[in-house]
């Protein structure tokens, strides 16, 4: 396989690398979900997870290969660390996709092989070979990392990248495992790779980046420029600590600079072809899935995605774009699929103006799930008189999380004021069927409710993150909650959305408390196993 130039690749890990986020734990129906918006996105490799960290990552990779994994879907492709028992595991779990990779890393910076690894290069270099070829007897489509390579030694990393090349990888992946490269640094990395892996031409230069200083997206646009033709990026940025490279930025970058990029992939300056196989239109309608169902929220002032990036609130600013978007505006908030807050459907529509009206936003529901979002939607146009484009995708978004459906919250009704205490009486169905009530009162509504569907479910936690976001403008838009509680070191997220803030918050509550409830079920279950 030659270094090609005419297009950059890109490899999303948001499912692998993003969920390693605190917090951003997902289930199955969840990553299936999410993967299968990422093929529609247009992703060239989905990185569907670490198929030998457990039962759960090794289901979750070989549903995405049967499903997404399709003729002309994306590459599916599993993590594996260079030990033979991981490379098997991967190679099971990406069997059922047409097109599969492994990618198998080993680290090779002088702080891991001595603290980490505990051994020295000679070992490190035949582990490389060694797995690689391993991995090479499974598929023919390899990638190699050697992690930490922002600060490994650089003779020492063109010899890995040499063998590992020479026994079968297809891509070498260099990561910036800590965020600590700069972008010159990372870009001179890159070239000299280029320079000095003798074989490097039979394979492509990938990057895999993490943004602890805020440079991952610099740096790998510097890479492109050196020829790195692979990028390694996660929706949102979402990823360990500080996150990885945002797939949003770096694609709209290279398209709205593709005149400036054009030249260091062996284009016309003026070409006007686009620089990855993304569609564009398709990057908020991911962003806004994968942020509710992580229950990560994007922040306002978030580059591409976030809620202000296309807002103008400077008179002068306001005054340019009203005479000319390009004033102020360096791209179009339609190319990202942000379309205009039109009226769409009403509380009359039928199901079958409904179904059509998601296929158009490029929603495919199963008959279930179509269902349970046509409820949803007769219940809201009740309350709103317009029902937008918005309104559809938060009603979708909400339907489509596969929260496991334990306790279920039947009734919630609140009473407060200026000089009243505020009460909330819920009534809770259990797992058994049961019908619980029971009040509380709190500071405030919120509080109220939460107290009180504690008091029913009777599972510990600690609430950490509670957020409410309209969707729309407008005195009956609908409010988007999330919330995030803590279970000892785990943390579970719970969303919701309603014309109602207090029933949306109760709902997210209770999705929450429902994640936490199953996890604390499997943990038992597993210790039964063991203790037997």
């Amino acid at each position: 396989m030659k270094n090609k130039p005419e297009r950059i690749i890109i490899f999303d890990t948001t499912l692998r690398d993003g969920e390693q986020c605190p917090g951003a734990t997902l289930n199955i129906d969840e990553k299936l979900a999410i993967a299968k918006q990422l093929a529609r996105l247009g992703v060239d490799i989905i990185e569907a997870g670490f198929a030998f960290a457990s039962p759960g990552d090794f289901e979750a990779v070989s549903k995405i290969a049967q499903t997404v994994g399709t003729e002309d879907g994306p590459v599916i492709c599993s993590l594996a660390r260079a030990r033979h028992d991981d490379i098997k595991a991967a190679a099971e779990a990406i069997k059922p996709a047409v097109k599969g990779r492994i990618h198998t890393f080993i680290a090779t910076s002088d702080i891991h092989l001595k603290y980490k690894l505990k051994k020295n290069k000679a070992e490190v270099l035949a582990i490389a070979e060694e797995m690689v070829a391993y991995a090479k007897s499974f598929t023919d489509d390899i990638e190699f990392s050697p992690e930490d390579a922002g600060r490994s030694e650089a003779e020492f990393l063109y010899q890995v990248l040499e063998r590992a090349i020479a026994a079968g990888a297809t891509t070498v992946n260099i990561p910036d495992t800590v965020g600590y490269t700069t972008p010159s640094e990372f870009g001179s990395l890159i070239k000299g790779i280029k320079d000095n892996v003798p074989n490097i031409d039979q394979a492509i230069i990938s990057v895999h980046g993490h943004n602890d200083l805020g440079l991952a997206v610099a740096n790998f646009l510097e890479s492109v420029k050196n020829g790195a033709r692979q990028l390694e990026c996660t929706i949102n940025g979402i990823g360990e600590r500080a996150g990885n490279a945002a797939l949003e930025e770096l694609v709209m970058a290279l398209h709205v600079r593709r005149q400036y990029f054009n030249s260091f992939l062996g284009r016309l300056v003026e070409s006007e072809e686009p620089l990855t196989n993304i569609d564009t239109r398709q990057i908020y309608k991911t962003s806004r899935l994968v942020s509710n169902l992580t229950g990560l929220l994007v922040q306002p002032n978030k580059a591409i995605v976030g809620a202000n990036a296309f807002a103008h609130e400077s008179g002068i600013h306001q005054d340019g774009v009203l005479k000319n978007k390009l004033t102020y505006e360096i791209m179009d908030a339609q190319l990202i699929g942000l379309t205009q807050n039109q009226i769409v459907l009403g509380k009359h529509s039928g199901r079958n103006a409904f179904r059509t009206r998601l296929r158009e936003l490029g929603y495919e529901l199963t008959e279930t799930e179509l269902n349970k979002a046509f409820v949803r939607f007769k219940e809201i146009a009740d309350k709103k008189k317009e029902i937008t484009d918005w309104d559809l995708e938060a009603i979708v978004n909400d339907e489509i999380q596969q929260a496991p459906d334990l306790f279920r919250l039947e009734l919630v009704q609140v009473s407060c004021g200026s000089n009243a205490r505020p009460t909330a009486t819920v009534t809770i169905r259990t797992p058994e069927g049961e019908e619980l009530m029971d009040a509380a009162i709190g500071t405030g509504p919120v509080d109220a409710v939460y107290k009180a569907i504690n008091r029913v479910v009777n599972v510990p936690n600690q609430l950490i993150e509670f957020s409410v976001q309209s969707v729309t403008a407008g005195i009956d838009a609908l409010g988007e909650v999330t919330i995030r509680l803590k279970y000892e070191d785990r943390v579970f997220s719970g969303h919701a959305a309603n014309t109602d803030i207090i029933v949306a918050s109760a709902q997210a509550y209770v999705n929450a408390l429902n994640r936490l409830f199953a996890a604390l079920q499997i943990k038992q279950q597993q210790q039964e196993v063991a203790n037997n």
